[in-house]
């Protein structure tokens, strides 16, 4: 395998350790604007399978050249932003890619991809990723499906939740940023419902889970969960699909105060020389907000399903996943990187067959999936009843 990571910052260096140890790879390119840093990261691998090189990713010209240099898949670890210029130049290459992003930010390179003849695997990182991995096998199992609840979040583990907010950042946090601010879909009692970004947390749409051991969470609504409900092929039966984020206790409730007093909007202050209440509050926040060296996030995953004509009227799935010392790596880089590594694997040594814009939910096998995740550490508890 001959392969491009693009970005290689928290979540593309998971990308970067999991190649390095992988004997069906034998070139891997790490592309990064930041080229000493990623440089930095590769010789701390110790191997001569990798390389770093510099990219400006809004250089259309140069994103082409790169992309088009003979690799057999991309694996895309950039910001949100630039995965439609990445999926373009994809197919205008011929090259399978991965990307960890919601389907909607490639633009029409999905749509292309199958004329291309390449594999564009969208999605396949912790959420979405390994979730829709998991609700998908628990839907598979089910005759009539007529409840899926997905949960997912990281958050620091007991004793570094030291901050008012009980909340350290383990992902980019201009994207937690924006997801506080995202409108949610769910289908409650059989109809969908519509919550705006600003009342993602008010109290009427929080609810408590337990997960052992660590006792209560905070779960808030996170993303269009009446989608996921057409793409499972659901929506004729099940009268409750959700998707929610997860936190410590208490966080739901700062954030409404904050979104309700504007910190979250995006209109420009000029008293405050033209910033946004949000790039305020991010780079106010991020400094203040990292983890300390021997501190250790962790990440959850819960996937409730429960409906009729499988041998338990309840199945779920549970991952919970901590930094680990030894590589240095963060849950959350662990879940998002290892995820959209083992599927660009799949698709270039044929486990993953087909071409096209894919899924998830429809594309990504279940077991070798799990099985590759456990050989990482990464263990999938299954529940019935």
């Amino acid at each position: 395998m001959k392969v491009l990571v693009l970005g290689c910052g928290l979540q593309g260096r998971a990308v970067l350790f999991d190649l390095a140890r992988c004997p069906l790879v034998h070139s891997v390119t790490c592309a990064d604007a930041n080229v000493d840093r990623a440089s930095a990261y590769v010789s701390q691998l110790r191997t001569d399978k990798l390389e770093a090189v510099h990219l400006d990713a809004t250089d259309d010209a140069a994103l082409q050249d790169l992309v088009g240099g003979g690799f057999d898949v991309v694996i895309d670890m950039l910001p949100r932003p630039c995965a439609a210029a990445v999926g373009g130049a994809a197919v205008a290459a011929g090259v399978h890619l991965v990307n960890t992003c919601y389907t909607n930010a490639l633009g029409n390179a999905g749509t292309r991809a199958a004329e291309a003849g390449i594999a564009v695997l969208p999605e396949m990182g912790f959420d979405p990723g390994i979730d829709l991995v998991l609700a998908a096998e628990a839907v598979r199992r089910f005759d009539r499906v007529h409840r899926l609840d997905s949960y997912g979040g990281g958050i620091p583990e007991p004793g570094a939740d030291d901050n008012p907010l009980r909340y350290k950042i383990s992902w980019i946090w201009e994207g937690v940023l924006a997801s506080y601010v995202r409108p949610a879909r769910l289908v409650l009692d059989g109809r969908i419902v519509e919550v705006p970004g600003t009342e993602i947390f008010e109290a009427d749409h929080i609810h408590t889970i337990d997960v052992e051991p660590f006792g209560r969470l905070e779960a808030f609504p996170n993303g269009d969960a009446a989608s996921y409900a057409r793409k499972f092929g659901i929506e004729a039966f099940a009268r409750n699909v959700g998707r929610y984020a997860l936190r410590w206790p208490g966080h739901a409730e700062i954030w409404h105060v904050f979104a309700s007093m504007g910190f979250l909007d995006e209109t420009p202050v000029r008293s405050l020389h033209d910033i946004t209440p949000r790039q305020f509050m991010r780079d106010h926040l991020e400094p203040r907000l990292q983890y300390g060296p021997d501190e250790r996030d962790m990440v959850i995953i819960r996937v409730v399903a429960e409906g009729e004509g499988y041998r338990s009227p309840r199945l779920t799935f549970e991952l919970v996943d901590h930094r680990d010392a030894e590589s240095g790596l963060m849950a959350m880089n662990r879940t998002v990187g290892f995820p959209a590594s083992i599927a660009a694997q799949m698709i270039v040594n044929g486990v993953i067959t087909d071409r096209g814009l894919l899924s998830p939910t429809k594309h990504v096998p279940f077991e070798p999936f799990v099985a590759a995740l456990q050989e990482r550490g990464i263990q999938i508890r299954e529940i019935e009843g």
